[in-house]
C-alpha cells in the first residue's frame, strides 16, 4: 500500500511528480526526488521520442561551452575563413590554470590549429581553449552559435578565473540540438560533422554519461568489437557538473545532455552526488534504450 501510495501522490513543491505510469520520464524524476541539487536533462532517440526536465532552463556551461567553439572552428574552415593548418601561438595572454597539457609548456610554443582544438575536447586544455578563442574571436563565436539556432547559448568571454566568475551560459536542449544534428552529418557538413564526432569520441573525461555503463561493452578485449561507444564534452565549475552527448549502440545512436547546478557540494571528487545522479540516469536511459532495441518507449 505504502509503494502504491507514492506512485500516486503528486508533491505540492517542487518539479518532479510521479503517477502510477512508470514510464521513464517519471522513472528520471524518481531518481531526482532525493537529489541535492537540479538536473536540467534532454534526451532524443532518434524516433521521435524526447524527454526534456528543465530543458530549456539556463546553466553555466564551464567546459561545455567548448564544443560550441569546436563547431564554430569547423564553421569558419568549411566557409573557407580559416584553416586547421594553420600555425598558432601560445602566448602570455592564455595562460590560464586548469586541465590539458599546455599548462606544462611556457609560452611562445606553436601548435597547428587543429591539434590546438583536439586538445581542448580531449583533455580539456584550457590554454588551448584561450588560444582557439583568440584566432577566431569572440563575437565570431557567438555569432556563429546564433547562427547555429542556439538562442539561450553564449560565450561570454575566455578562460581568465581572475578575471570573471563565469565562461559560459546555454540549456540542455540548445546542447542537445547540436549532438542531434552531428549526429545525423547536418550541423556543417558530413564531412566536417564526421571529423568532429571522432574527435569528441577521444574525450577523456567521461565520467558522468559512461560511468555505471557495464565495462564489457566498451572493451574490444572483451568482445569482437566495442558495442557501445561515446562522443561527448563534459565541463565542471564549482557551481556546476555537466555532460552531453551522443551515445553509439548496435541499435543506433541517442543523444543525453545533463547539466547540474544549486548542489551544496562545491568540492572536486569521483562520488560527487552530481556524477553519481548523472551517472545512474545515465545507466537508467541505456538499459531503457537497449531494452527497447533504439526507443526509449515501445511503439
Amino acid at each position: 500500500m505504502r509503494q502504491e501510495a507514492f506512485f500516486n501522490i503528486r508533491k505540492k513543491k517542487g518539479p518532479y511528480y510521479m503517477d502510477s505510469r512508470l514510464t521513464l520520464e517519471k522513472r528520471i524524476e524518481a531518481e531526482l526526488m532525493s537529489y541535492d541539487g537540479k538536473m536540467g536533462i534532454y534526451l532524443d532517440d532518434f524516433n521521435g521520442n524526447v524527454i526534456s526536465v528543465h530543458g530549456d532552463e539556463a546553466f553555466e556551461t564551464a567546459s561545455a561551452i567548448k564544443t560550441y567553439i569546436l563547431v564554430c572552428l569547423f564553421d569558419q574552415v568549411e566557409k573557407g575563413n580559416k584553416s586547421l593548418e594553420d600555425v598558432i601561438e601560445y602566448k602570455q595572454e592564455h595562460v590560464v590554470d586548469g586541465s590539458g597539457v599546455l599548462p606544462a609548456l611556457e609560452p611562445g610554443a606553436v601548435l597547428r590549429v587543429k591539434d590546438a582544438a583536439t586538445f581542448m575536447i580531449i583533455v580539456s586544455d584550457n590554454i588551448a581553449t584561450n588560444m582557439i578563442i583568440d584566432y577566431l574571436g569572440l563575437e565570431t563565436i557567438n555569432q556563429c552559435i546564433r547562427d547555429l539556432g542556439c538562442r539561450d547559448t553564449v560565450l561570454h568571454n575566455p578562460i581568465h578565473f581572475e578575471k570573471y566568475d563565469k565562461l559560459g551560459t546555454s540549456t540542455p536542449r540548445d546542447y542537445a540540438s547540436i549532438f542531434a544534428r552531428l549526429a545525423k552529418g547536418e550541423l556543417i557538413s558530413p564531412s566536417a560533422d564526421g571529423k568532429m564526432v571522432e574527435i569528441l569520441k577521444k574525450q577523456h573525461y567521461n565520467t558522468m554519461i559512461t560511468r555505471d555503463f557495464p565495462p564489457v561493452y566498451m572493451d574490444s578485449d572483451n568482445t569482437d568489437d566495442i558495442l557501445i561507444s561515446v562522443a561527448s564534452k563534459s565541463g565542471s565549475m564549482d557551481a556546476c557538473r555537466n555532460d552531453g552527448g551522443i551515445v553509439f549502440t548496435p541499435y543506433g545512436p541517442y543523444v543525453i545532455v545533463m547539466f547540474h547546478k544549486e548542489f551544496s557540494d562545491a568540492m572536486y571528487y569521483p562520488a560527487h552526488p552530481a556524477t553519481v545522479f548523472g551517472a545512474r540516469v545515465s545507466r537508467m536511459i541505456l538499459d531503457q534504450f537497449l531494452a527497447l532495441e533504439g526507443r526509449f518507449y515501445s511503439k
